[in-house]
């Protein structure tokens, strides 16, 4: 932090004033924490304008001045405010000219995933009407208990031409597809038991 916000967070000030100029353009001014002849003036930010027209803004600091007024005035009007005015020239340009706002996230591309059971039976999930109705105009069915679209497997042949009319409808839609085989369910855990120790023939002992 600069001189001013420094002191503003550390100490509590005795005494302060804001200096107005006929253009709308402020000044914080207050004494110095532990320098009894200096001033701390720093420059208030312009009101009216959205946040985002401070952004990658640099503050102008504040500076510590002098008793004496003309030399305070001399400093203020060398250091600061040249700073300050080019401070506020950029944010009344962003203001002007804002940032385009930032491009949405691609979307995802829309994918129906049929899965090929043992038995033969395909069975998707469609996420859009439009890959609903495809599946739907070439001989899937709507299973509640699945939950799913289903294709029966007892013609390979009209299934295959199913599927693939299927994938090219939806293709026109943009959607993709993916065939997959069910995942493997982990075998049963088992406990091996360990095999039969023969029994040795009792040792005759005369």
């Amino acid at each position: 932090m600069n001189l001013v916000s420094g002191a503003i967070a550390e100490y509590v000030l005795g005494h302060d004033a804001v200096l107005t100029r006929d253009d709308g353009a402020r000044l914080y001014v207050t004494g110095r924490p532990g320098h009894p002849d200096e001033y701390l003036v720093g420059a208030i930010a312009p009101t009216g304008f959205e946040p985002d027209a401070f952004r990658g803004v640099h503050e102008p600091d504040g500076i510590p001045v002098p008793h004496d007024p003309f030399r305070a005035a001399k400093d203020i009007a060398s250091d600061l405010l040249p700073r300050y005015e080019k401070a506020a020239a950029q944010v009344q340009h962003n203001a002007t000219h804002p940032r385009p706002p930032a491009p949405a996230p691609a979307r995802e591309p829309e994918r129906v995933v049929m899965t090929w059971f043992g038995d033969g039976m395909l069975a998707a999930k469609p996420d859009s009407p439009q890959a609903a109705k495809a599946l739907h105009d070439n001989g899937f069915v709507y299973d509640p208990r699945e939950q799913a679209f289903v294709l029966a497997g007892d013609d390979t042949a009209l299934q295959s031409q199913a599927v693939r009319a299927a994938g090219t409808q939806l293709a026109a839609h943009g959607i993709g597809v993916i065939l997959r085989h069910p995942p493997s369910r982990p075998a049963l855990e088992t406990t091996t038991t360990p095999p039969v120790q023969p029994t040795k023939p009792a040792t005759r002992t005369r």
